[in-house]
Protein backbone atom coordinates (compact mmCIF):
# COMPACT_ATOMS: atom_id res chain seq x y z
CA UNK A 1 0.00 0.00 0.00
CA UNK A 2 1.31 3.38 -0.69
CA UNK A 3 1.76 5.75 1.79
CA UNK A 4 -1.09 8.42 0.26
CA UNK A 5 -3.16 5.70 0.32
CA UNK A 6 -2.55 4.56 3.94
CA UNK A 7 -2.81 7.69 5.12
CA UNK A 8 -6.40 8.14 3.55
CA UNK A 9 -7.25 5.49 5.09
CA UNK A 10 -6.27 6.56 8.24
CA UNK A 11 -8.08 9.89 7.66
CA UNK A 12 -11.40 7.63 7.59
CA UNK A 13 -10.90 5.98 10.01
CA UNK A 14 -10.05 9.16 12.31
CA UNK A 15 -13.31 10.27 10.82
CA UNK A 16 -15.03 7.62 11.53
CA UNK A 17 -14.05 6.64 15.08
CA UNK A 18 -12.84 10.17 16.32
CA UNK A 19 -9.57 8.78 17.04
CA UNK A 20 -6.26 5.98 16.63
CA UNK A 21 -4.25 4.48 18.42
CA UNK A 22 -0.24 4.10 16.89
CA UNK A 23 0.20 1.03 17.80
CA UNK A 24 -3.31 -0.72 16.43
CA UNK A 25 -2.60 1.51 13.14
CA UNK A 26 1.02 0.20 12.52
CA UNK A 27 -0.27 -3.67 13.21
CA UNK A 28 -3.30 -3.30 10.74
CA UNK A 29 -1.12 -1.55 8.03
CA UNK A 30 1.73 -4.10 8.51
CA UNK A 31 4.33 -1.16 9.07
CA UNK A 32 6.56 0.43 12.20
CA UNK A 33 4.97 2.89 14.51
CA UNK A 34 7.19 5.69 13.21
CA UNK A 35 5.82 5.40 9.80
CA UNK A 36 2.70 5.38 11.06
CA UNK A 37 3.54 8.62 13.22
CA UNK A 38 4.88 10.21 10.03
CA UNK A 39 1.64 9.35 8.34
CA UNK A 40 -0.30 11.42 11.52
CA UNK A 41 2.38 14.21 11.00
CA UNK A 42 1.75 14.25 7.19
CA UNK A 43 -2.50 14.87 7.93
CA UNK A 44 -1.91 16.80 11.11
CA UNK A 45 0.21 19.34 8.95
CA UNK A 46 -2.19 19.66 6.26
CA UNK A 47 -5.13 20.28 9.08
CA UNK A 48 -6.93 16.96 8.81
CA UNK A 49 -6.50 15.98 12.12
CA UNK A 50 -5.17 16.62 15.47
CA UNK A 51 -1.49 14.49 17.15
CA UNK A 52 -2.06 13.56 20.67
CA UNK A 53 -0.07 11.29 22.64
CA UNK A 54 -0.13 7.90 21.21
CA UNK A 55 -2.43 8.60 18.28
CA UNK A 56 -4.45 11.39 16.79
CA UNK A 57 -8.02 12.35 16.75
CA UNK A 58 -10.11 14.57 14.67
CA UNK A 59 -9.52 17.99 14.20
CA UNK A 60 -10.13 20.69 16.99
CA UNK A 61 -12.79 22.70 15.65
CA UNK A 62 -16.69 21.73 15.20
CA UNK A 63 -19.41 21.80 12.70
CA UNK A 64 -18.98 25.42 13.00
CA UNK A 65 -15.55 26.01 12.22
CA UNK A 66 -15.46 28.54 9.10
CA UNK A 67 -11.62 28.95 8.08
CA UNK A 68 -11.21 32.29 5.94
CA UNK A 69 -10.45 32.19 2.36
CA UNK A 70 -7.03 32.39 2.08
CA UNK A 71 -6.41 29.51 4.30
CA UNK A 72 -8.97 27.36 2.55
CA UNK A 73 -7.39 28.33 -0.70
CA UNK A 74 -3.42 26.85 0.57
CA UNK A 75 -5.30 23.25 1.08
CA UNK A 76 -5.79 20.66 -2.13
CA UNK A 77 -4.73 23.00 -4.51
CA UNK A 78 -3.71 20.60 -7.09
CA UNK A 79 -7.08 18.32 -6.42
CA UNK A 80 -9.40 21.72 -6.86
CA UNK A 81 -7.11 23.09 -10.06
CA UNK A 82 -8.06 19.23 -11.37
CA UNK A 83 -11.79 19.77 -10.60
CA UNK A 84 -11.88 23.45 -11.88
CA UNK A 85 -10.54 22.18 -15.30
CA UNK A 86 -13.51 19.45 -15.46
CA UNK A 87 -15.89 21.65 -14.32
CA UNK A 88 -15.10 24.39 -17.28
CA UNK A 89 -15.37 22.02 -20.24
CA UNK A 90 -19.36 22.11 -18.96
CA UNK A 91 -19.20 25.98 -19.73
CA UNK A 92 -20.18 27.12 -23.31
CA UNK A 93 -20.55 30.93 -24.76
CA UNK A 94 -23.90 32.54 -23.91
CA UNK A 95 -24.71 30.22 -20.94
CA UNK A 96 -25.82 31.77 -17.86
CA UNK A 97 -23.80 29.77 -14.76
CA UNK A 98 -23.73 30.37 -11.33
CA UNK A 99 -21.08 30.17 -8.84
CA UNK A 100 -21.43 29.69 -5.35
CA UNK A 101 -18.94 30.92 -2.58
CA UNK A 102 -15.42 29.02 -2.33
CA UNK A 103 -12.23 28.34 -3.37
CA UNK A 104 -12.34 25.63 -5.81
CA UNK A 105 -15.50 27.88 -7.63
CA UNK A 106 -12.88 30.45 -7.52
CA UNK A 107 -10.26 28.32 -9.41
CA UNK A 108 -12.67 27.42 -12.17
CA UNK A 109 -13.62 31.51 -12.22
CA UNK A 110 -10.64 31.47 -13.27
CA UNK A 111 -11.06 29.37 -16.21
CA UNK A 112 -13.91 30.90 -17.66
CA UNK A 113 -12.79 34.08 -18.40
CA UNK A 114 -12.16 33.08 -21.88
CA UNK A 115 -15.83 32.03 -22.66
CA UNK A 116 -17.64 34.35 -24.48
CA UNK A 117 -20.98 35.64 -24.31
CA UNK A 118 -21.11 34.10 -20.35
CA UNK A 119 -23.12 35.44 -17.40
CA UNK A 120 -22.09 34.62 -14.52
CA UNK A 121 -23.87 34.94 -10.47
CA UNK A 122 -22.19 34.65 -8.10
CA UNK A 123 -22.23 35.21 -3.87
CA UNK A 124 -18.39 35.23 -4.04
CA UNK A 125 -16.35 38.14 -3.57
CA UNK A 126 -13.12 36.50 -4.89
CA UNK A 127 -15.24 35.16 -7.50
CA UNK A 128 -16.52 38.77 -9.08
CA UNK A 129 -12.96 40.11 -8.74
CA UNK A 130 -11.57 37.51 -10.65
CA UNK A 131 -13.91 37.71 -13.73
CA UNK A 132 -13.89 41.12 -13.25
CA UNK A 133 -10.29 41.83 -13.34
CA UNK A 134 -10.28 39.82 -16.83
CA UNK A 135 -12.05 42.79 -18.39
CA UNK A 136 -14.03 40.86 -21.31
CA UNK A 137 -16.80 43.25 -22.12
CA UNK A 138 -18.61 40.53 -23.87
CA UNK A 139 -19.03 39.08 -20.33
CA UNK A 140 -21.72 39.65 -17.75
CA UNK A 141 -20.99 39.47 -13.81
CA UNK A 142 -23.81 39.54 -11.33
CA UNK A 143 -22.53 40.06 -7.79
CA UNK A 144 -25.19 39.45 -5.03
CA UNK A 145 -25.17 41.63 -1.97
CA UNK A 146 -25.34 40.58 0.97
CA UNK A 147 -23.75 39.80 4.74
CA UNK A 148 -19.81 39.17 4.11
CA UNK A 149 -19.02 35.98 5.61
CA UNK A 150 -15.05 35.27 6.85
CA UNK A 151 -15.03 32.92 3.41
CA UNK A 152 -15.79 35.84 1.66
CA UNK A 153 -19.63 34.82 0.71
CA UNK A 154 -22.31 37.50 0.52
CA UNK A 155 -25.77 35.48 2.28
CA UNK A 156 -28.40 36.66 3.99
CA UNK A 157 -32.26 37.88 2.75
CA UNK A 158 -30.47 40.71 0.11
CA UNK A 159 -28.60 37.07 -1.17
CA UNK A 160 -31.58 35.48 -1.79
CA UNK A 161 -33.47 37.92 -3.06
CA UNK A 162 -31.32 39.05 -5.74
CA UNK A 163 -31.16 35.21 -6.62
CA UNK A 164 -35.00 34.11 -6.52
CA UNK A 165 -36.01 35.51 -9.75
CA UNK A 166 -33.25 33.99 -11.61
CA UNK A 167 -33.35 31.23 -14.17
CA UNK A 168 -29.90 29.87 -14.95
CA UNK A 169 -28.02 26.66 -16.97
CA UNK A 170 -26.18 25.60 -14.36
CA UNK A 171 -25.31 25.81 -10.83
CA UNK A 172 -21.54 25.26 -9.64
CA UNK A 173 -21.86 24.53 -5.88
CA UNK A 174 -18.80 24.34 -3.64
CA UNK A 175 -19.23 22.59 -0.34
CA UNK A 176 -18.06 22.43 3.62
CA UNK A 177 -18.98 18.95 3.55
CA UNK A 178 -20.68 16.00 1.91
CA UNK A 179 -21.89 12.54 4.00
CA UNK A 180 -24.78 9.97 3.71
CA UNK A 181 -26.99 11.52 6.43
CA UNK A 182 -25.99 15.66 6.20
CA UNK A 183 -25.73 15.76 2.59
CA UNK A 184 -24.05 18.57 1.13
CA UNK A 185 -23.21 21.25 3.85
CA UNK A 186 -22.01 24.53 5.50
CA UNK A 187 -20.59 25.86 8.51
CA UNK A 188 -22.47 28.98 8.13
CA UNK A 189 -26.66 28.42 8.50
CA UNK A 190 -27.17 32.23 6.39
CA UNK A 191 -24.87 30.46 3.55
CA UNK A 192 -26.83 26.97 3.19
CA UNK A 193 -30.07 29.44 2.64
CA UNK A 194 -28.46 31.11 0.06
CA UNK A 195 -27.52 28.14 -1.50
CA UNK A 196 -30.47 26.73 -1.50
CA UNK A 197 -31.98 29.51 -3.46
CA UNK A 198 -29.19 28.96 -6.11
CA UNK A 199 -30.22 25.45 -6.33
CA UNK A 200 -33.95 26.57 -6.84
CA UNK A 201 -32.87 28.77 -9.89
CA UNK A 202 -31.40 25.69 -11.86
CA UNK A 203 -32.50 22.11 -13.11
CA UNK A 204 -28.60 21.20 -12.94
CA UNK A 205 -26.53 21.19 -10.34
CA UNK A 206 -23.08 20.39 -10.39
CA UNK A 207 -21.44 20.01 -7.10
CA UNK A 208 -17.42 20.79 -6.93
CA UNK A 209 -15.59 18.73 -3.98
CA UNK A 210 -12.49 17.27 -3.64
CA UNK A 211 -11.93 14.02 -1.44
CA UNK A 212 -11.26 15.61 1.48
CA UNK A 213 -14.90 16.52 2.00
CA UNK A 214 -16.35 13.51 2.35
CA UNK A 215 -17.52 12.72 6.18
CA UNK A 216 -16.84 16.23 6.67
CA UNK A 217 -19.88 17.93 7.87
CA UNK A 218 -20.99 21.42 8.70
CA UNK A 219 -23.70 22.45 11.27
CA UNK A 220 -26.19 23.60 8.58
CA UNK A 221 -26.97 21.29 5.69
CA UNK A 222 -27.83 22.77 2.07
CA UNK A 223 -29.64 19.98 0.67
CA UNK A 224 -29.10 16.30 0.40
CA UNK A 225 -26.78 14.14 -1.96
CA UNK A 226 -29.20 13.67 -4.36
CA UNK A 227 -30.22 17.06 -5.48
CA UNK A 228 -26.96 17.28 -7.37
CA UNK A 229 -26.37 16.17 -11.40
CA UNK A 230 -23.01 15.67 -11.38
CA UNK A 231 -20.63 15.83 -8.47
CA UNK A 232 -17.40 16.90 -9.66
CA UNK A 233 -14.25 15.27 -7.42
CA UNK A 234 -10.59 13.61 -7.37
CA UNK A 235 -9.55 9.88 -7.46
CA UNK A 236 -8.53 9.97 -3.79
CA UNK A 237 -12.31 10.08 -2.88
CA UNK A 238 -12.77 6.63 -0.77
CA UNK A 239 -14.40 3.77 -2.06
CA UNK A 240 -17.29 3.90 -0.04
CA UNK A 241 -17.67 7.40 -0.64
CA UNK A 242 -17.51 6.67 -4.43
CA UNK A 243 -20.70 4.15 -3.85
CA UNK A 244 -22.70 6.11 -2.05
CA UNK A 245 -22.53 8.84 -4.29
CA UNK A 246 -23.08 6.76 -7.13
CA UNK A 247 -26.34 5.61 -5.78
CA UNK A 248 -27.62 9.22 -5.55
CA UNK A 249 -26.27 11.44 -8.38
CA UNK A 250 -26.68 10.91 -12.33
CA UNK A 251 -22.88 11.48 -13.09
CA UNK A 252 -19.59 11.20 -10.86
CA UNK A 253 -16.69 12.61 -12.46
CA UNK A 254 -13.41 11.67 -10.76
CA UNK A 255 -10.27 13.56 -11.64
CA UNK A 256 -6.66 12.77 -11.96
CA UNK A 257 -4.25 14.88 -9.93
CA UNK A 258 -1.09 15.88 -10.98
CA UNK A 259 1.96 16.06 -8.33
Amino acid sequence: MLAQQRQEAILQRVRSSGGVRVTELAGEFGVSDMTIRRDLEALAERGLLAKVHGGATTAGPGSTDEPGFAAKSARQRAEKAAIAREAARMVTPGMAVALSAGTTTAELAGRLTGVPGLTVVTNSIPVSEILHRSGRPDQTVVLTGGVRTPSDALVGPVAVAAIRSLNLDLVFLGVHGMSERAGYSTPNLLEAETDRALLDATERLVVLADHTKWATVGISSIAPLSAAHTVISDVRLPEPAREALRSQVTELLLCEVSG
